[in-house]
């Protein structure tokens, strides 16, 4: 669904989506729901986020136990007569299926399984029957965890019990009419070409199979899981590395050759958002400065060097956008976008399900073709009162590694329970070091009440007291549906630390 429909609905759930930060468009409309509509504010998250803050509910589930949370909604749903069995009938299949594992999730299990009380579960369940039409917001950090596809699969089935076609929002992207196989190449190349998945990437590397490396926009030497393996293999005698970026960054500390790369005032580019529909020129400021080159120069004087003949990739790059756009706007045309003009993109009917059946499915029919359950599955969880679980996300003024420039580094905090804290003689303000068989970030405590026991959070993705990246954390083991990191899922301890002692990277702080 689109964010402009959030000023209709009359329950508005953010399920591990810190909206009022990272969806600040879809949050302005929630706002409106609630102060002109009555709409009532849910905010399902381990950590009280500002949209937590914010919103009339907080909910906040064990990490990684939101799909017995989803099922324990769903079987209040059913069991309160809250469904709507004419739209099961005609738009799903796999109902009975999902129908018996929804019944089996008891108050008391699902309790068990995620600290979330009965009173607190069925008051949602109560919420969405009296409060229609309902919003399910899916945020993308959510995803980010061992069970991350399994909770996205388990949330989005929710609105589909309620009758609600398309009753939430995660991306936008592949419901759009955009040509993205011929912008990519894909579809204009006969070789397949090798694809590697970045998050098992540190391995990969520190095992040589890669003798060059070639950087785009991107800092690999902090927000990549698995650091010390990347960090590592970028260091490799026998490898070759390239980066070609705005600003000197961590990892231009380990590539051979820098190129400079123009910012966004210095070229004229379409942006596009996973989040909405709208379209706009970004227009150049100021020329290149320096040696800068735009990336399509770089690639295409690349493809010369190495004596490539296919005349699709030396196309102008305002063709090929104007190609891939042909039938992808409501109205207008690229050069209506180019001229100033601000458009809307097509959207694929809400009632139009590209799965084999045609159909919403509950009992998910490719699910065998990957090894995985036809149902979302909840994971079972092993007790450990040492281990907690990390959680990591952005906060304002940075977008991933960017702008410390500007506001210099990302807090290096790590929020832990008052209970915790105190079991372990931690006190607020603390040098604490959190550590796992990967390697240890040093950073300083902050006891709150705003995140739930056994949890620990800090701001993604930052750089600890003694200049070892949050990531070196984060296990390089891709998720078994849609090869997702899991960087909500990082199992941790903590304990008391100290400056001046030596660490990973080599450093003494």
């Amino acid at each position: 669904m689109q964010p402009e429909e959030l000023v209709k609905m009359k329950a508005i759930i953010f399920w591990g989506n810190n909206s009022k930060v990272s969806s600040p468009h879809q949050w302005v409309f929630a706002l409106k729901a609630r102060s002109e509509g009555n709409a009532t504010i849910i905010s399902v998250d381990p950590r009280k986020s500002q949209t937590s803050e914010a919103s009339d509910i907080w909910i906040n589930p064990r990490p990684g136990s939101d799909v017995a949370l989803s099922y324990g909604i769903a079987r209040n749903l059913i069991r309160r007569n809250g469904i709507d069995s004419g739209f099961l009938d005609n738009y799903t299949s796999g109902y009975k299926n999902y129908l018996d594992e929804a019944m089996k999730w008891t108050p008391e299990r699902v309790e068990r399984y995620t600290g979330v009380t009965r009173d607190a579960t069925e008051k949602i369940g109560d919420i969405l029957i009296a409060n229609r039409p309902a919003a399910f917001m899916i945020g993308l950090g959510l995803q980010k965890s061992i069970q991350g596809a399994e909770v996205a699969r388990a949330v989005s089935l929710l609105p589909a019990l309620l009758g609600y076609h398309r009753g939430f929002h995660y991306t936008d992207s592949p419901g759009r009419f955009v040509d993205w196989e011929y912008i990519s190449g894909a579809s204009l190349s006969r070789n397949e070409g090798k694809v590697v998945n970045q998050v098992s990437l540190g391995d990969r590397l520190e095992a040589g199979e890669f003798k060059f490396v070639f950087v785009l926009g991107s800092n690999p030497v902090v927000t990549l899981p698995n650091q010390s393996a990347v960090r590592k293999g970028l260091n490799r005698k026998d490898v070759f590395v390239v980066a070609h970026d705005t600003h000197w960054s961590e990892t231009t500390e380990y590539v051979d050759i820098v190129l400079p790369a123009p910012t966004y005032l210095e070229k004229k580019d379409v942006n596009f958002s996973d989040h909405h529909l709208y379209n706009r020129v970004s227009e150049q400021t100021v020329e290149p400065l320096g040696e800068s080159r735009h990336e399509i120069w770089v690639m295409q004087e690349l493809a010369k060097k190495l004596e490539r003949k296919e005349t699709w990739l030396f196309e102008d790059p305002w063709e090929s956008l104007e190609k891939t756009l042909t039938e992808s706007y409501q109205e207008g045309n690229l050069q209506d976008v180019l001229d100033g003009s601000v458009l809307k993109l097509k959207y694929r009917p809400y009632n139009e399900y590209q799965t084999p059946s045609g159909k919403i499915e509950f009992a998910a029919s490719k699910a065998t073709d990957i090894g995985v359950g036809a149902l979302p599955i909840q994971e079972t969880f092993k007790s450990n009162d040492d281990w907690f679980t990390l959680l990591n996300s952005s906060i304002p003024k940075y977008t991933h590694s960017q702008f410390t420039d500007v506001f210099g580094p990302i807090p290096q905090i790590v929020w832990i329970n008052p209970d915790d804290a105190a079991d372990r003689e931690i006190r607020d303000g603390d040098i604490v070091e959190v550590f796992n068989d990967l390697g240890r970030v040093t950073l300083r405590a902050k006891l709150t009440e705003k995140i739930s026991a056994s949890t620990l959070w800090a701001p993604r993705p930052l750089i600890g007291l003694h200049g070892n990246p949050l990531n070196i954390l984060a296990p390089g083991t891709p998720q078994k549906i849609g090869g997702g990191p899991v960087f909500n899922s990082i199992k941790v301890k903590i304990r008391p630390g100290k400056f001046g002692e030596r660490v990973e990277s080599g450093t003494t702080v």
